[in-house]
């Protein structure tokens, strides 16, 4: 099962993060075009921002700003690091930044107790996919119907009774929407990383455990951190 990061901080922290990291997916699918029916990755972020409630003036000042229409310049780069947390856990981080130069060298003080490794060092140990975290809308909707009809390569289970649907990442957009026609309602749709041999968790000691958990949640709490995945089962 996918493994994502979650931090346990205070709730103003992390709505204002929240908000930011949605503002700024906002601006970067922009620069692709301001017209969310032709632009599908902007379509998508501007989806999850109105379901999180992003008012309306500041998601179009994001897009805006984004796609260059308010004279503004806007310079953020998406950063992939990798590598590994304690006992040898593998860990891929992507990044969205405005100076690469100060998120490299946080990733080295956060990778101090564990191993930051170069490119392709880790990579080649997660799958690349369409992640579309589903939920019914109607009563009796079968996910593996809903996954096979809407063209997804695969799916399983998330929290609260939702299901993680895996794409191909070209068909993201296509599978998202399709889904809906077979009774789902998209929570969320990003692309993202999958471990293929993930790490059982009763491999490590319960002090072990909390020391990758500690890590990892250190990660997530990077400034310019946007997602955190590890190669653990569960």
């Amino acid at each position: 099962m996918l493994r994502t990061c979650t931090v346990a901080v205070g709730c103003a922290r992390m709505n204002c993060r929240t908000a930011r990291a949605g503002e700024l997916n906002i601006m970067v699918a922009a620069r692709h075009g301001a017209d969310p029916a032709a632009n599908s990755r902007l379509r998508l972020v501007v989806e999850q921002a109105r379901k999180v409630s992003m008012p309306k003036d500041t998601l179009d000042r994001a897009i805006k700003k984004g796609a260059g229409l308010t004279g503004e310049a806007v310079h953020f780069e998406h950063a992939i690091y990798e590598g590994f947390a304690p006992h040898r856990v593998p860990v891929m981080v992507e990044c969205l930044t405005d100076n690469v130069n100060r998120a490299a060298s946080e990733m080295r003080v956060l990778f101090r107790k564990g191993q930051l490794g170069t490119s392709g060092s880790v990579s080649w140990d997660f799958d690349h996919l369409g992640m579309i975290e589903a939920e019914p809308a109607v009563a009796g909707a079968d996910p593996e119907l809903a996954a096979i009809e809407a063209g997804a390569q695969d799916f399983e289970a998330a929290d609260e009774g939702a299901t993680l649907f895996l794409t191909d990442p070209a068909d993201l957009d296509l599978v998202s929407r399709a889904l809906q026609a077979q009774g789902f309602n998209v929570l969320s749709a990003k692309l993202g990383y999958k471990a293929k041999n993930p790490i059982d968790p009763a491999s490590l000691g319960s002090e072990q455990l909390e020391e990758v958990e500690a890590f990892l949640a250190a990660l997530d709490a990077g400034d310019d951190v946007q997602n955190v995945y590890a190669g653990l089962q569960g």
